[in-house]
C-alpha cells in the first residue's frame, strides 16, 4: 500500500501521486460523521466519570501505606466534596428544571377561578387526577384573589397563599396548608395524585366559597 505523498506507477505506466493533505482531510471528515459518535457519552456523563475517577484515586491514596493522619483527613474531605458534587450533578440537575417556576399559577399566569375549575373537572372526568388536583388548587387560590381575600400578587407560591389565606379564614387554615403541600408534592415533587386527593381539594374549594373572613378586633374590643 503506498504512503501519502508517494509516487507510484499507474496501470498504464504513468506515475500517480497520492496527495497527503486531501487524504488526511478525507479521513478526518469521515471520522467526524455522527454515525461514529452516536454512542459517545454526554458531557454530563464525562464530567461525572471524571469526578468518580478522582474519588477512586483519593480512596486508593487513603488506603495506601504511609498515609499520615492529617493527609488522610484532607483526602477524606476531598472525597466527601467530590462525592457530594457528583451526587448533586447526577441527581440534582434533573430537578432544577422542574422547580424553575414556583408560582402557583405556573409560567402561563393566572386565569379565572371558573376556568381552573372547568379544567379540573375535565381532567377528573378523564381520570387524570394529577392534573385535576393541580388545576383545582389554582382555582382555590384564584377564587380567594377574586374575592379580595388575597391580594393579586405575581409569583405567589401555594404555601404562601395557604399561609395568607389561613390568617383571614382561620377555621380553614389547616386544610389550606394540607392542600398546598399536596400541590407542591404533585407539581414539583414528581408525585401522582388520586381521586381522593382531588375530591378533598374540591370540597375545600366549596367550603371556602361559603366561608366568611374573620374580622379583626378594633381598639376597645369591638369587632
Amino acid at each position: 500500500m503506498p504512503n501519502w505523498g508517494e509516487t507510484v506507477p499507474a496501470a498504464g505506466g504513468a506515475p500517480v501521486t497520492v496527495p497527503r493533505d486531501p487524504a488526511r482531510d478525507a479521513v478526518r471528515d469521515e471520522l467526524l460523521k455522527a454515525d461514529y459518535h452516536r454512542h459517545d457519552p454526554s458531557l454530563q456523563e464525562r464530567i461525572y466519570d471524571w469526578v468518580m475517577d478522582r474519588i477512586d484515586d483519593a480512596l486508593d491514596a487513603i488506603a495506601g501505606d504511609g498515609t499520615t493522619g492529617t493527609t488522610a483527613l484532607v483526602l477524606f474531605l476531598v472525597v466527601a466534596v467530590l462525592f457530594g458534587g457528583a451526587l448533586w450533578w447526577r441527581l440534582g440537575a434533573p430537578r432544577r428544571a422542574a422547580r424553575t417556576t414556583l408560582d402557583v399559577f405556573g409560567a402561563a399566569g393566572p386565569r379565572s377561578a371558573a376556568q381552573y375549575r372547568a379544567d379540573a373537572e375535565r381532567h377528573a372526568a378523564a381520570g387524570q387526577w394529577t392534573e385535576a388536583v393541580r388545576e383545582q388548587m389554582r382555582a382555590i387560590v384564584r377564587a380567594l384573589e377574586e374575592r379580595a381575600l388575597l391580594d393579586t400578587r405575581p409569583g405567589r407560591t401555594a404555601d404562601e397563599a395557604a399561609t395568607e389565606a389561613g390568617r383571614v379564614l382561620p377555621a380553614h387554615a389547616a386544610a389550606l396548608t394540607t392542600a398546598a403541600r399536596a400541590f407542591d408534592d404533585i407539581a414539583y415533587g414528581e408525585r401522582t395524585a388520586d381521586q381522593g386527593a382531588y375530591h378533598l381539594l374540591r370540597e375545600l374549594d366549596q367550603a371556602l366559597e361559603r366561608a366568611r373572613p374573620a374580622l379583626a378586633a378594633a381598639p376597645g374590643g369591638a369587632a
